[in-house]
């Protein structure tokens, strides 16, 4: 693969602060998620509900946003001079630690047989969260080898005993991944999406053609009669393709914007690309209707021209305006997206293991449980802004 010489090579704001605003708003659905008496505009849409709300964005959001990362990443190690095996181990890792986190995370969640565990399933549930931590830190280069070393090894070897300790509401033994969780399977929308990136050298007619077969796998999937769908191998990998399709589309409009000698005034491309984008989720929206939970075509493609428009404002705002003043509020999120995401995980089971109630029930319900979700929310922004000055920061 060759080093893209037209591709931007300093830092997009515009970017992070895509990202920053999208967690932010992830960990304030995720808060919100157990509140009660809540407008259904602000919750995930019933299954069978052909529609979405903001709600249903977040996640395709986080999808599209790590594929218009995936350009600079690969050209940034190509320009550093890490070889092909480098590349492709640091690829793996990071793939397989989003996967292993997503499962443990899923079964801290569900299908244990609490009467059967040595450890109760609130200590278990705070163990798989608190490991990855000590595991994937960013340790500083003045920080002492053994001690690093001691705990990372050391959190491997509990998560390897989680395993064990685990017994499933079956009786059996050890972990299955019920579904692979939020991380899971942004691990492996990604590990298809750059495998393929990486074989066709990152050529943007071939990333198109990849769209368009995501697309199709999906929609074929989605068939019960399919041949796709009576095969649990094509099964697997359609499903996947689902989402790789929004990671597809983040690397088709970061080309689209980035990896040009001129850049024009009016990025006609891009709107055309975000108007395709809404074409397809309208033609195939009577045959398969808008659907998180059932990852529906259509609902990949409004999502991801809503993540185009999203993202050409603030380019806009951003880069051309140079009004980069308030996407400073976001920015410790966008630092440290990982932790961000598990730490509300740790200290919920941090709660639920010692018995802690933070809040009163009165803001568990309605008006003053969406006040207290955003305030969570900010909270946990200053929170990464001290753990960003303090240098705790996960990095797969």
């Amino acid at each position: 693969m060759r080093i893209k010489e037209n591709l931007y090579n300093q830092r997009i704001v515009s970017i992070d602060a895509l990202r920053g605003i999208t967690i932010f708003i992830m960990i304030f659905v995720n808060e919100l998620a157990s509140i009660k008496n809540v407008p259904q505009w602000m919750r995930h849409m019933p299954a069978d509900a052909d529609a979405m709300t903001f709600v249903d964005v977040v996640f395709p959001a986080f999808l599209f946003i790590v594929g218009m990362s995936i350009p600079f990443a690969f050209n940034a190690r190509l320009i550093k001079g890490d070889s092909a095996k480098t590349i492709w181990t640091h690829t793996l890792k990071r793939a397989l630690a989003l996967i292993i986190i997503g499962v443990f995370m899923v079964n801290a969640e569900y299908g244990y047989d609490a009467s059967k565990m040595i450890i109760a399933p609130a200590f278990w549930g705070l163990l798989a969260y608190s490991m990855p931590i000590p595991i994937w830190n960013k340790y500083s280069k003045n920080f002492p080898v053994w001690l690093k070393y001691t705990l990372q090894y050391g959190g491997m070897l509990v998560l390897t005993t989680l395993y064990f300790l685990y017994i499933q509401d079956t009786g059996e033994r050890g972990m299955t991944p019920k579904w692979w969780g939020i991380l899971g399977l942004i691990g492996w929308a990604y590990l298809f999406t750059v495998v393929y990136y990486w074989l066709v050298s990152g050529r943007l007619w071939a990333m198109i053609v990849f769209l368009f077969f995501c697309v199709a796998a999906n929609s074929i999937n989605l068939i019960e009669s399919s041949p796709v769908n009576q095969s649990s191998w094509f099964s697997f990998i359609a499903g996947h393709l689902t989402h790789a399709s929004l990671v597809t589309a983040g690397v088709i409009i970061s080309l689209l914007f980035f990896d040009q000698k001129i850049q024009s005034k009016i990025n006609w491309p891009v709107i055309g690309f975000a108007a395709l984008f809404f074409v397809v989720g309208y033609l195939l929206r009577p045959y398969y209707g808008i659907s998180k939970i059932k990852g529906t075509p259509s609902w990949t493609m409004f999502s991801a021209t809503i993540c185009t428009l999203l993202f050409y404002f603030l380019f806009w705002l951003i880069e051309v305006k140079k009004q980069t003043k308030w996407s400073e509020f976001f920015m410790p999120a966008a630092a440290n997206p990982l932790l961000i995401y598990i730490l509300p995980g740790v200290i919920y089971y941090f709660n639920l293991a010692f018995h802690i109630q933070i809040i009163p029930e009165y803001f568990r319900e309605g008006v003053p449980g969406i006040i207290w979700s955003l305030l969570f929310s900010t909270i946990m922004l200053f929170v990464m802004k001290i753990c960003n000055k303090y240098k705790i920061q996960l990095h797969l």
